[in-house]
């Protein structure tokens, strides 16, 4: 049961995509946005529990005894990263 009622502004295009793709699907504007919403929320909790499986099934590893060695650390990983891209 549909209980809350939201309101959005689109800008005129972005309206136009969403009656379209009502229409071909023989839905309400409506529909279309609260399935889009689903799925989007649906592929986030995929994307973060797969996220905790890949750290929980990582091998233990050593790491440094100051933070600041770890900190550092982390940064080179970033940058050795931000080059790949």
């Amino acid at each position: 049961m549909l209980t809350h009622r939201l309101q959005i502004l689109l800008e005129e295009d972005r309206y136009q995509k969403l009656a379209h793709e009502a229409e071909r699907r023989e839905q309400s504007i409506a529909a279309v946005i609260r399935d889009a919403v689903d799925r989007m929320l649906d592929q986030d909790l995929e994307r973060r529990r797969a996220a905790i499986d890949a750290i929980l099934a990582a091998e233990p590893m050593e790491v440094p005894d100051d933070p600041m060695d770890l900190k550092r650390e982390i940064e080179e990983a970033h940058d050795r990263l931000d080059r790949w891209s």
